[in-house]
């Protein structure tokens, strides 16, 4: 059922928010869409191995399914490890990529695109740009204007028309975005945390009751308790 889940929201966040695949050009692959429909087949195929070895009693499956929860934890502490030693550089490129996408793939004339997306972020963080409104000047949207889009003014200015054009630079967000939304992060590792404890309980238990299982099959299997029984005999 989780990676049904998963795999339903991966595909809604394809379908309706196409344009996260441009935040990252250069790692569309990790987008958010993809992660979700990648960890909710995953989840998908590594369930149907413990639920059918479960119920049909088939010790292929159950040894399948034990290998391969011990095969993710192995991964997902391999990535923990790398993420932690670079996260210096996760930064840094991470911030590049965001201003790439900025500058090669904003588009005003596309709806569900990324215009939508910054606009969602500027009002929500209250900022401009990456790391400051500057990512903005001289983008393809418009190459020869030093303007930043609407949505980076501040509240007090949004009715002026005018106010993303050059030298309004005092209507504008002066924060950037990348500072905000890490301390967004931040602040909710707590539930990371918790979300992540939970998914390792229930992993562990699924270990061993797999293992439990696989060992009751295999002992009915060899066991002479459970030969039938000719009362003639």
């Amino acid at each position: 059922m989780c990676g049904c889940g998963f795999l339903g929201v991966g595909i809604w966040l394809r379908l309706s928010y196409a344009g996260y695949t441009q935040l990252l050009p250069k790692y569309s692959l990790i987008s958010a869409d993809s992660l979700c429909i990648a960890v909710g087949v995953i989840i998908f195929v590594v369930a149907f191995f413990g639920c059918c070895g479960s119920w049909f009693q088939s010790r292929c499956m159950l040894i399948t399914y034990f290998s391969l929860v011990i095969f993710m934890f192995l991964v997902e502490f391999l990535f923990a490890t790398l993420a932690f030693v670079f996260r210096e550089n996760l930064g840094s490129t991470l911030r590049e990529e965001l201003t790439e996408g900025i500058r090669l793939h904003y588009n005003t004339s596309q709806s569900n695109s990324l215009e939508n997306i910054w606009t969602h972020i500027h009002h929500e963080f209250h900022c401009c740009g990456v790391s400051n409104y500057e990512d903005w000047y001289q983008i393809d949207a418009w190459p020869d204007k030093r303007n930043v889009p609407h949505s980076c003014c501040m509240p007090e200015f949004a009715n002026n028309t005018a106010c993303g054009e050059e030298g309004n630079q005092d209507m504008w967000y002066s924060t950037g975005c990348a500072d905000q939304v890490q301390m967004w992060f931040v602040e909710r590792l707590h539930i990371v945390g918790i979300v992540g404890l939970v998914f390792r309980i229930l992993s562990l238990f699924g270990l061993i009751s797999s293992m439990l299982l696989f060992c009751t099959v295999r002992h009915k299997r060899t066991s002479h308790t459970y030969k039938s029984y000719d009362p003639t005999t």
